[in-house]
This record gives structure tokens, C-alpha cells and sequence, in this order.
């Protein structure tokens, strides 16, 4: 069973790179005023979803203690990211607040992960 989890923990890992990622390839065009939602920002967060959902169901499954108040945080953060970048997907451009935004609540979401013990 640790091996599965350990996969569905490289598999969030890599939603997040995703999600972080997207956001930092567009930085010089947030400055620009011409930045935009690329797809791998929408499949890294629906990844991150997805595979936390199922981290918690294995860590459940194998009576690990669960810090509930800090999951629901960071669904809660992570909900707020999904819907920002599902609406915002097709425009042309993102506003700066809403796109700065988007990368604020992902490392806020990253910190809350590694952080809080």
C-alpha cells in the first residue's frame, strides 16, 4: 500500500509543478498586462484535486491520524484556484489581480502543505 501512495504522492507533486509552473512561464507576461490561463495550469490543479482526494482515502484506509482542519484548508484554497482558472481559461488575457492571485494562493497552498505539522 506504500507504494501506491507513494506513486499518488509523485502524481500530486507533479500537478503542482504543473499548476506552478504554467504560472511562472507566464510572469513575464503578467508584467505585460498580456498574461493568460495555459492549460497546464487547469490539468495541474485538477490533478492536485484528484490525487489529494485519493491520498486521503489511502491514508484513511491504512488508520494514519489525519489533520482534517489543515486538509480542508487546503481543499478550500485549492477549490478557490480551480474555479479562477476554469472561468478565466479561454480569455485572452487574465487580469493581473486574478492571476497574481492564482500564484499567491499556490504557494500559500504549497507552505500550508509543507509547513504545518
Amino acid at each position: 500500500m506504500d507504494v501506491v501512495t507513494n506513486i499518488f504522492v509523485g502524481l500530486h507533486i507533479i500537478g503542482i509543478a504543473s499548476l506552478l509552473g504554467g504560472f511562472l512561464t507566464q510572469m513575464k507576461a503578467m508584467s505585460a498586462g498580456t498574461a493568460r490561463f495555459v492549460p497546464a495550469m487547469l490539468h495541474g490543479a485538477l490533478t492536485m484535486l484528484v490525487t489529494g482526494i485519493v491520498l486521503v482515502g489511502l491514508n484513511q484506509a491504512q488508520d494514519h491520524p489525519l489533520n482534517n482542519i489543515k486538509l480542508g484548508i487546503k481543499m478550500a484554497v485549492l477549490v478557490v484556484i480551480l474555479a479562477l482558472v476554469y472561468v478565466k481559461r479561454d480569455e485572452e488575457t487574465v487580469d493581473k489581480a486574478v492571476f497574481g492571485a492564482v500564484g499567491g494562493l499556490t504557494v500559500a497552498n504549497i507552505f500550508i502543505a509543507v509547513l504545518w505539522t
